[in-house]
């Protein structure tokens, strides 16, 4: 194990030690999916390939919608990306290799916890979401069980 994830900015002792870390939306990339860079799989007798294609297509448009596909845009990865959808959806298929190519470019890309550890990149926290929680949660009817107080039989009522 590589140790401890990196303490946030607030708590760290040497402020001027530490590479900022890139914030990226909670939300998400917003916005219509690039379009498909790599060519088409050639045709084939069994209609394997334009199942390929397809199950390609849906992972794409899943992938344009994380938080990582704001800093893949910056740093206009469309082909890495690309090249990792294709991979990913052979892996699916059961080939070993492609399965090690796509593990591979999966870290580069930060779609693992530790790999985003690596690049730096963080989620920022959606402040709306949290305080919408928080207001839902404290203006939450409370059930009879959790009305319920104990009383010390000891004591007596008037106190």
């Amino acid at each position: 194990m590589p140790g401890p994830p990196p303490k946030p900015a607030g708590e760290r002792r040497r402020r001027n030690a530490t590479v900022a870390m890139t914030q990226l939306p909670a939300e998400g990339r917003k916005g219509p999916t690039p379009a498909w860079p790599l060519p088409g799989l050639p045709d084939d007798d069994e209609g394997l390939f334009a199942i390929l294609e397809e199950r390609e297509a849906e992972l794409w448009d899943e992938l344009w919608s994380t938080p990582q596909a704001v800093a893949w845009e910056r740093l206009r990865w469309l082909r890495t990306v690309a090249r990792y959808v294709r991979f990913e959806v052979r892996a699916e298929t059961g080939d070993l290799k492609a399965g090690a190519e796509a593990r591979l470019l999966e870290d580069r890309l930060g779609l693992s916890p530790q790999a985003m550890l690596r690049l730096r990149w963080e989620v920022a926290p959606d402040e709306v979401a949290e305080q919408r929680g928080e207001r839902t949660t404290r203006t939450a009817k409370k059930t009879a069980r959790q009305r319920l107080r104990v009383v010390d039989p000891g004591s007596s009522a008037s106190g």
